[in-house]
Order: structure tokens, then C-alpha cells, then sequence
């Protein structure tokens, strides 16, 4: 009696093994090792396999069994084992997709650089013109403040539109060189006739 519980115990045990065995025989005859391609994707690969079975092979199915990291990097000779057998059947995650997806050209930025070249010419353009006509304007309110812009005007050694001694005018009193001259003296003097209307506005003479 003793010995039949003995021999039952061991035919029990043996079963198990057989049966282990033939579970483990059976989900490797249910594994495909599939080889990548070049333009090959999870989810294509997926479909493959889904159109060739019953099974639903699911791209999480092949991630989790190969322990990939990363579902969207595959490389070309990898070999991929696919369980035909144990597939699971979740919905592959959003972030699953084409390799070729994650080739995206960044937006050139030429037009913002077209716009700024166009604008500074008339910046400048309008910069000087503004700066001409301060200056005409500056001349000529010097020239009616001094003379009442009259180029025959005198006070004294003072002569002319600008109010110029004569040995700055060396004898030619002409329009034409008072203006001539008045122009040399601003400038070596205040830079400009902008600049020597500030000082008579200061001083009362430039």
C-alpha cells in the first residue's frame, strides 16, 4: 500500500515534468524570430504578423518579449522574436510609430531675415534726410537771427547774412563765399549748424 502511494506520487511527479516540458516545446514551436528589414516598423511588422495568424500581434507584444526600449528605433539584422502564441492583446501605445516619423525637417527662418534687410535702408534714409533738414533749418535761423538774412548786412568788422569778420570773408563778401565760408566755420567749429544753434541759444552768438 505503501509503495503504491510511493509510485503514484512518482507518476504524478513525472506527468508534471512531461507536461512542462511539452508546454515549453510548444510555445517555442509558436515563436517566430523575425529578422528587421530596411524600412521596417513595429507596426508594420505587427500587421505581418496579424495578417499571417489568427493571433493579434500586438507592437506591445513584440516590444515586451524583445525588451525593446525604445518602439520607435528598430535597426536593420536585428532579430525579433515574435510570440504567435502569447500575443497580447492591448492597443499599441500613442507613442508607438514609423521610424521614418520622427525625420522631421525644422522650419527655415529666411523670412524674418528678409524682412529686416528691406527695413534698415529706409531707416537710414530717413535718419539723414531728418538730419539735413535740421540743419538747413538751424542755418537759417542763425542767418535771420544774425542779419536778418541779408547778405549786405554790417556791425561793425561784422559782415553779411552770417555776421562773418572780414578776415574770416578775406575781402570777397559775394554770397557765394559768405555761404562758403560760413559752412567751413560751423563745422570746424560746432560739427554742425544744429550744434551752433544750441550755443546761441546759450550764449547769445556762435
Amino acid at each position: 500500500m505503501k509503495l503504491n502511494k510511493k509510485m503514484t506520487k512518482f507518476s504524478v511527479a513525472m506527468v508534471a515534468t512531461v507536461a512542462a516540458g511539452l508546454g515549453l516545446a510548444v510555445k517555442a514551436a509558436d515563436a517566430d524570430v523575425y529578422t528587421v528589414k530596411s524600412g521596417d516598423t513595429l507596426n508594420n511588422i505587427s500587421a505581418t504578423y496579424a495578417n499571417k495568424t489568427s493571433n493579434d500581434v500586438s507592437v506591445n507584444a513584440i516590444v515586451k518579449e524583445n525588451k525593446i526600449s525604445n518602439a520607435n528605433l528598430i535597426y536593420v539584422g536585428e532579430q525579433l522574436t515574435i510570440n504567435t502564441d502569447t500575443a497580447a492583446k492591448a492597443t499599441p501605445a500613442a507613442n508607438t510609430a514609423s521610424t521614418t516619423t520622427t525625420k522631421v525637417a525644422t522650419p527655415a527662418a529666411t523670412p524674418a531675415k528678409a524682412a529686416t534687410t528691406t527695413v534698415a535702408p529706409k531707416s537710414t534714409v530717413s535718419t539723414a534726410t531728418a538730419s539735413t533738414t535740421d540743419s538747413s533749418s538751424a542755418k537759417a535761423w542763425i542767418a535771420n537771427k544774425e542779419s536778418g538774412g541779408s547778405y549786405s548786412a554790417r556791425n561793425g568788422q561784422y559782415i553779411g547774412k552770417y555776421q562773418l569778420s572780414s578776415a574770416y570773408l578775406n575781402g570777397d563778401y559775394s554770397a557765394a563765399n559768405q555761404e562758403k565760408v560760413a559752412n567751413n566755420y560751423v563745422t570746424s567749429r560746432y560739427g554742425s549748424w544744429s550744434a551752433a544753434k544750441s550755443f546761441w541759444l546759450s550764449n547769445g552768438w556762435y
